[in-house]
């Protein structure tokens, strides 16, 4: 009985200083893992933009894509058109007034006047 008679008269400071460090020691490591928590989170939200803007870019690309494509059909077209003899004379007597020996051109007045 003589041990707890004494433990009762020791002054209490040991135990508030473990408390004290085991306090801080949670703080530090509860700070460690915000920060931690909050660069990962700034890398997953980095990402998150990022896939959006190479999505959009995609989408412009693909929009870019199908116009060339179309105009590569049209051109492609027009280049078979252009191979054609029939086609290149009959293009140039309407686009640039050309006539053969002996032609004459006359203009006639459209209907579009009423």
């Amino acid at each position: 009985m003589n041990l707890t008679a004494e433990n009762k008269n020791e002054p209490k400071t040991a135990k508030p200083k473990g408390r004290k460090k085991r306090s801080m020691l949670a703080k530090f490591i509860s700070l460690v893992v915000i920060c931690f928590s909050l660069f990962m989170l700034y890398g997953v939200v980095k990402e998150i933009l990022t896939t959006m803007e190479l999505k959009q870019q995609i989408s412009r690309v693909e929009e870019e894509l199908k116009t060339l494509q179309e105009e590569n059909k049209y051109l492609t077209l027009q280049r078979d058109k252009l191979e054609d003899p029939a086609y290149v004379q009959s293009y140039a007597r309407g686009s640039f007034m050309l006539s053969k020996e002996g032609e004459q051109i006359f203009y006639l007045p459209s209907d579009d006047k009423k």
